[in-house]
């Protein structure tokens, strides 16, 4: 459980959703398939997934998904989710919930890539063809207003509080006053003059998969928004140094824009630490990681 509002769910409560809502399916085997800090998933046979939102606020991601994907992907060359069915709430679980089309790879680590400059380059490939396709209408509202698509300063107060945070952990390895003076340094720079585009918002490793070395597909769209693009390159830190140059020079990013992404990727990296140190510390520990990254990777540029 990573939420105080999370509602439980297990093996048992999603074979029960799936006989009493598409028992045409029930008879499929049911295994875990991992989990995030918005959802839990089951693999439901062989060609299936079962997505379940953690928490109310995660659920409202679903319909968003469900409307926007299937119009979204058509237009990238990489692979993304295909929702094929809408679950209601219901007794045992008072939310809605997805079943998607398996993607066969396996999620981005040393394991699955060896040639990360390559890598770069397609991750790059795949955020310039979602930045460019046509907002069909869409706009930065309501639900496609994720905040990593805004301004750096209207979070600026939440991440302070997650600075004064991290400075009473007394193990992180961290120089948090460093971080904390590149934050402050592009809060006071311009903008990036950059018009409003599709945003993944979340283009973390896990949420990455690749194929025979290459990058297969992206998953996870609970983040899609409209807004300003900083935000979308910030979890190139999370990519080994060759991955972050390619993907720099694929994207011909100027040094305003990568000013804001790092500010991004550190604020991020500061309320993961902070927020999931004691209920997630494999994720608090790939947030301290990424920070670690920046502070390297700013001593050397």
């Amino acid at each position: 459980m990573l939420h105080a509002n999370e509602i439980p769910v297990n093996e048992a409560v999603v074979q029960s959703l799936v006989q009493s809502q598409r028992p045409d399916w029930a008879s499929l085997p049911l295994s875990p398939a991992g989990a995030g800090t918005d959802n839990v998933m089951y693999r439901l046979g062989d060609d299936l997934l079962v997505r379940l939102p953690r928490t109310t606020a995660k659920a409202r991601s679903l319909s968003k998904e469900r409307t926007w994907l299937p119009r979204l992907g058509p237009l990238l060359t990489h692979q993304v989710p295909e929702p094929v069915y809408a679950g209601t709430p219901a007794p045992e679980f008072p939310l809605p919930w997805s079943i998607y089309r398996w993607i066969d790879a396996t999620e981005v680590d040393a394991n699955s890539v060896q040639d990360w400059a390559t890598f770069g380059t397609e991750l790059a490939t795949f955020v310039h063809e979602l930045h460019n396709i046509d907002l069909m209408g869409a706009s930065r509202a309501d639900e496609l207003s994720w905040y990593r698509g805004g301004s750096l300063k209207d979070c600026e107060e939440d991440i302070s509080t997650y600075f004064d945070d991290c400075r009473t952990i007394t193990d992180n390895g961290l120089d948090v006053h460093a971080l904390e003076q590149l934050w402050r340094a592009a809060l006071r720079l311009p903008e990036p003059p950059s018009p409003h585009v599709w945003l993944h918002g979340d283009l973390r490793p896990a949420n990455l998969l690749a194929a025979k070395g290459r990058l297969h597909a992206v998953i996870d769209f609970g983040c899609l928004s409209v807004g300003s693009p900083a935000a979308e390159h910030a979890p190139v830190w999370d990519l080994p140094e060759p991955a972050r140059q390619a993907y720099w020079n694929a994207m011909n990013l100027d040094d305003l824009t990568w000013a804001h992404a790092r500010a991004w990727a550190i604020a991020v990296g500061i309320a993961g630490l902070s927020y999931y140190r004691s209920t997630w510390p494999a994720f608090a520990t790939e947030c301290r990681t990424r920070l670690g990254t920046i502070l390297k990777d700013a001593a050397t540029r």
